[in-house]
């Protein structure tokens, strides 16, 4: 039990009607049965708030959530008592995250319930762990706050905020594939599977006609083609130090998982496979799942995903793809390059390209087009900006490399990134390149 801002209140006052009494005798008696008097209040509502019988408290919230969205999180606060108990809540959330609604005043009428509604912002994926909520309860005349730890232990999830992606299905339930800057190309005949036999419509090209059935029905028949299906996607997300980086208020390898989710979400919705394989100083494997469905899966899969404190091994990476994935597939790489890697990763990507179809997704940090664009007022600023130019052409000497060598790549910032690497799926299912 600890003293209230009330008490310090009525001991200044104490103080101030003793000073005043001082000055005069025939107050000094007067001060003294004010002084027993509120000595003995105070003693009196220490002893009330000790009689009151603890409230109960309980938590309720979503279980998931989504890194950096708020999300709304339920107190049931119960009060056995029959008066009314005044209540200040803080609700034991995890340290990784962060709420401006804590901690919650407010009074609790006599054997009542109250619902008390929060929202909390989760700033780290994996699981969290919620502690018992710290209570403090005023006495009845509001001079002692009795401390108290109460409620269970819980523990939730945190996934990549996959709320983009909700916003992609809905977009793609319409059929509004333009408002998510993904851009379909109708190639006919290329890349596609017979789908079925339709009644001739005008503007359908000759090649489509199916002369056979023409002539039993004597009337234009027309086949219909769709995007071949049941391909395999690999993506191989880098954990290594390198992706601990911050690019604005997230980590690069945060990034790409959303960029990730994204392209797994097309995929799945084309027919095609997704398997995820992880790789830093050793490697985790995702084998390949295929339907809207498998949506969940993945996300319990990557949504503890953390980065490690050492280099990537590429070639180690690479060897476990081609012993996990025999069958052709499409291999998204999704790393941040850097000059030192040419070594290790154009022989690694050589050999992968050997059995499969390979991207490499590099994730360009903001902060370099920014100084690249910038404009110059001082030699810092200029050499800032030279500084940039120079990392930007090691880079697309890399890529060029790369590119010589049959592989296909991707240089975008975080911003860009997740349509950019859709709309080079839809391009490489039309092209018929898996």
């Amino acid at each position: 039990m600890t003293p209230s801002v009330q008490i310090i209140y009525a001991l200044l006052g104490l103080a101030l009607l003793g000073f005043f009494s001082s000055l005069r005798e025939d107050l000094a008696g007067a001060w003294a049965l004010i002084a027993c008097g509120t000595l003995l209040v105070l003693i009196a509502d220490s002893v009330l708030v000790f009689l009151l019988k603890r409230p109960g408290i309980s938590r309720r919230h979503p279980g998931r959530f989504a890194l950096g969205v708020e999300a709304e999180v339920e107190l049931l606060l119960t009060n056995p008592n029959s008066l009314p108990v005044r209540i200040a809540v803080f609700d034991g959330i995890p340290g990784s995250s962060r709420s401006s609604e804590l901690p919650w005043r407010g009074r609790v009428p006599g054997k009542r319930e109250l619902f008390v509604r929060y929202n909390v912002r989760m700033l780290k994926r994996g699981t969290v762990h919620f502690e018992p909520a710290h209570l403090r309860i005023l006495s009845p005349l509001g001079f002692w706050e009795r401390r108290l730890k109460m409620g269970t232990p819980d523990k939730a999830r945190v996934y990549p905020n996959f709320e983009p992606v909700l916003r992609l299905m809905l977009l793609a339930l319409q059929n509004r594939e333009n408002q998510m800057g993904i851009i379909k190309k109708n190639l006919a005949g290329v890349s596609r599977d017979f789908h079925q036999l339709r009644d001739y419509k005008e503007g359908d090209n000759l090649s489509q006609i199916d002369w056979k059935a023409t002539s039993k029905r004597l009337s234009l028949v027309s086949r219909d083609y769709q995007e071949q299906r049941d391909q395999t996607i690999i993506l191989m997300l880098d954990r290594g130090r390198r992706m601990r980086s911050m690019d604005g208020e997230l980590p690069q390898f945060d990034h790409c998982l959303n960029s990730m989710l994204l392209l797994s979400y097309v995929a799945l919705r084309q027919g095609d496979q997704i398997g995820v394989l992880g790789f830093g100083a050793a490697t985790s494997w995702f084998p390949p799942v295929r339907g809207p469905h498998s949506m969940n899966p993945i996300l319990n899969h990557l949504y503890d995903y953390e980065t490690q404190s050492v280099p990537s091994d590429y070639s180690e990476a690479v060897n476990v793809c081609l012993q996990r994935q025999k069958r052709r597939a499409l291999v998204v790489v999704l790393t941040n390059l850097r000059s030192e890697d040419s070594r290790e990763l154009e022989p690694a990507l050589r050999s992968l390209r050997s059995r499969h179809l390979v991207m490499l997704a590099s994730l360009r940090e903001q902060e370099v087009d920014q100084r690249r664009e910038g404009k110059i007022h001082t030699l810092t600023r200029a050499l800032s900006c030279a500084s940039a130019h120079m990392y930007m052409e090691e880079r697309e000497k890399i890529l060029g490399q790369l590119r010589s060598l049959g592989i296909l790549t991707l240089d975008e910032t975080a911003q860009n990134l997740p349509v950019a690497l859709a709309n080079s799926y839809f391009d490489i299912k039309q092209k018929g390149m898996i």
